[in-house]
């Protein structure tokens, strides 16, 4: 009987767990399908602590002072909204048109890289070498269509003004009233919820959103310093005439790469100057390697300020939650799985202390 009431214990345990990844999974599924209000949310929370200022500073009512600052944001948000869909639909449309000339000169060089590379003082066969060789330029030609596959979608997104100008339209309206009804909504979902849900989850919900709130605000705050200085610099180059020919797009591929957990910019900006400099555009190498030791000072000065506390994974944990949710939700899972750690972390906090296996398969006191 004791074995029994045992095993169901662990069996119970276990169900949990699995429930809960199910509903972190869910709930990333339904966050992706009402993207608008998600986007909405996020913005509510950067402009939240204008508001309260406004409200300190300016003894305004919350309603008066959240309709200042969303007037003010939404401005400015419908300003680069149209600069960025121009730049970047003119920037698409030029780097499309000259995809091919781009990676058949990718091919050759690596290919005259190969040939260079005397393949005898490390006695590979001839079979090997044209293997190497093969699969370099299927490699190559993949990384293009992906690109290809990418920038149409993207032009496809700029161009279906009717799609995109709804989700702009409930994104806007779905702010205003996230920053002009936020305790309202608080209340109703209180009164909503069960008594028994509000007292049990309530524990969670703060830890969650504490932690949870606290890193993507963090990330997003950081990783718009980045986008902002590395966007900056490159039309500096432009200008200077180096050979930079797509600076917003190159900024939004540095700051997504910056977004993610353990790469960083120096993961796309460092083998970017080291190229230039090899292909002989010393002048443009040493260039990216400035911004980038501007970039990581700013950061490093700026971090500990918005990073109040560390999120206490380790990085190897962090990378198994990115490979995870890339093999579960493709590349945005790359962001996804360490968001779903944090949550998890949250939630069995006490049990990771104890030992998580440990405290499944042992009986609680």
């Amino acid at each position: 009987m004791t074995d029994y009431k045992y095993w169901l214990d662990v069996i119970k345990k276990f169900l949990i767990l699995l429930i809960s990844i199910l509903l972190i999974y869910v709930g990333f599924k339904i966050s992706i399908f009402y993207i608008p209000f998600l986007i909405a949310f996020a913005i509510s929370l950067l402009i939240e602590p204008l508001i309260k200022f406004c409200m300190r500073k300016f003894k305004m009512k919350r309603k008066l002072s959240a309709i200042l600052i969303f007037i003010i944001i939404l401005s400015i948000i419908i300003g680069l909204i149209v600069w960025g869909a121009i730049t970047l639909f003119t920037e698409a449309t030029n780097f499309l048109g000259n995809i091919n000339f781009y990676f058949d000169k990718i091919t050759k060089e690596s290919q005259s890289l190969i040939t260079r590379f005397n393949f005898d003082k490390i006695k590979i066969s001839d079979e090997l070498k044209t293997i190497f060789q093969n699969s370099s330029n299927d490699f190559i030609q993949t990384a293009s269509e992906w690109v290809k596959n990418i920038l149409t979608n993207l032009l496809n997104v700029i161009t279906s003004l009717p799609t995109v100008g709804l989700y702009i339209v409930i994104t806007i309206l779905a702010l205003y009233f996230m920053c002009t009804d936020k305790i309202y909504m608080l209340d109703q979902l209180e009164h909503h919820l069960p008594e028994k849900w509000v007292k049990k989850l309530s524990k969670h919900i703060k830890a969650i959103a504490k932690s949870l709130g606290c890193y993507l605000k963090a990330q997003m705050k950081l990783v718009l310093i980045s986008f902002v200085i590395s966007l900056i610099g490159l039309y500096i180059f432009s200008i200077s005439g180096m050979n930079i020919k797509y600076p917003l797009m190159i900024a939004i591929g540095i700051a997504i790469v910056d977004a993610l957990p353990i790469f960083g910019s120096g993961t796309v900006m460092v083998p970017w100057a080291i190229i230039s400099a090899f292909n002989g555009d010393i002048r443009l190498g040493v260039a990216i390697l400035i911004l980038w030791i501007i970039m990581c000072v700013v950061r490093q000065i700026i971090e500990p300020k918005i990073v109040s506390g560390q999120i206490g994974i380790h990085p190897i944990f962090t990378l198994i939650a990115m490979y995870t949710g890339f093999r579960f939700l493709g590349f945005i899972g790359m962001f996804v799985g360490p968001i779903a750690l944090i949550i998890l972390k949250n939630i069995y906090e006490v049990r990771i202390d104890r030992g998580f296996v440990k405290s499944i398969f042992e009986k609680d006191c």
